[in-house]
């Protein structure tokens, strides 16, 4: 028999699991047993040559020597986007597939004996990122990444139901079965009808995606608590006539995956030419100074620190500081869930289309099965039980369940 691998190469994280003889699933991990962050980091080594890392060294080597690096954060989101071909790193030009191939081939790298033979199933989103997404893109994309990395042939699953899979796994009677995967770049829904067996079978009823998850909250909390001591709302002066300070600078600092492209030398050069006018032209050069030093990931720390926080408190304080530049900015849950309303009612509309997909009605799902590190959310979790009920629903493998899911229909007969 086959090993079976499941592979969710995810925007936050990336997680690769097996299903042993015994019929368990088993989480690989390397050595260190940290998460593996999908974080690409380039720098210098000591005899000038270019090094890279990914995963938990690449955050190493970037708070190391910050000045000196480049962090690539959130590559699955740039994968349906066709503006997105390649970008410069360090005097060399990558394409997109060869990015995401060399982060994957680190990923992979300490279980290379296991994936030789195997049948793996690797992830992708019912609806990839970004205003304009070609989801057919991202899936090519992905794939020829995979094939870059030394696995061309990989077989694609959607999350979701991965993630159903997995859940499904425990159940002793037949079921209609609503799954909500929230990675953080999208939010997925699958309904899927699992019949125990033997055989166990399971039929795929209907699907629905929205490119809004964990990041967009993120986005929100940055937009209302930060962005602001940054220059946002402010003015500048050309000719005697007040400007805005162009709303798109912060919309993009806001957005991790695009946070790095804001290094380039004519946007840092627009930048200090509309400070010099400024209303506020100290807080301009601090966001210059941020997006000089590669501050974002400190940043990124401390907002999803804060988010997390407000999951299982009423009011927190977010604490972030870099040069002259200190913020403490007490934020309440009330006030970060009217910040997130937009994105709450876009994953509730992807919720109802995903049961006009499937032909099913609330009434109609059994069960319901949230995961993934958005489902934490208070204000996530009430969406669901105010159209399901407490009862109907369960939570869990937040981090793990799709990988294993993916393994568990990398075993099932082709």
């Amino acid at each position: 028999m086959r090993t079976a691998i499941g592979i969710d190469f995810g925007t936050t994280n990336s997680v690769v699991a097996a299903l042993r003889p015994d019929g368990r699933c088993e989480t690989l991990r390397h050595a260190t047993g940290e998460v593996f962050r999908s974080v690409l980091c380039f720098g210098s080594a000591a005899d000038g040559r270019p090094r890279h890392a990914a995963g938990p060294p690449a955050i190493e080597a970037y708070l190391d020597d910050p000045h000196g690096s480049r962090l690539i954060m959130s590559l699955k989101s740039y994968l349906a986007q066709r503006s997105f071909t390649e970008t410069r790193i360090l005097g060399r030009s990558w394409r997109l597939e060869e990015l995401v191939a060399l982060f994957l081939r680190e990923l992979l790298a300490p279980f290379r004996a296991e994936l030789d033979g195997a049948r793996i199933v690797i992830g992708r989103p019912v609806r990839f990122v970004g205003a304009s997404e070609d989801d057919g893109l991202g899936e090519r994309r992905l794939r020829a990444a995979f094939a870059a990395a030394g696995m061309p042939d990989v077989e694609v699953a959607l999350e979701p139901a991965g993630a159903g899979h997995r859940f499904a796994a425990g159940l002793d009677r037949a079921a209609t079965v609503l799954v909500a995967d929230f990675g953080g770049g999208t939010t997925d829904f699958s309904v899927l009808r699992f019949d125990p067996g033997p055989p166990r079978r399971v039929t795929a009823l209907g699907h629905a995606g929205v490119g809004v998850a964990g990041d967009a909250f993120d986005y929100r909390i940055i937009d209302h608590a930060v962005s602001p001591a940054l220059g946002k709302g402010s003015s500048y002066s050309v000719m005697g006539k007040p400007l805005p300070v162009p709303p798109g600078w912060f919309a993009s600092f806001a957005r991790w995956h695009l946070l790095s492209l804001m290094r380039s030398p004519r946007m840092l050069r627009d930048m200090a030419e509309v400070a010099r006018t400024a209303e506020h032209p100290d807080r301009l050069r601090r966001l210059i100074r941020v997006i000089e030093d590669e501050a974002g990931y400190a940043l990124y720390r401390a907002v999803s620190e804060a988010k997390a926080t407000l999951s299982h408190a009423e009011e927190t304080t977010l604490h972030f500081a870099h040069a002259d530049f200190v913020l403490e900015v007490p934020i309440s849950r009330a006030a970060f869930e009217g910040w997130i309303a937009p994105e709450l009612t876009r994953i509730a509309s992807a919720l109802d289309a995903s049961l006009a997909d499937a032909g099913v009605t609330h009434g109609q799902i059994d069960r319901v099965f949230l995961t993934g590190g958005t489902s934490l959310v208070p204000a996530v979790r009430r969406l669901f039980e105010q159209r399901f009920g407490p009862q109907r629903i369960a939570a869990g493998g937040e981090f793990v369940s799709v990988a294993e899911g993916l393994a568990l229909i990398a075993a099932e007969p082709s």
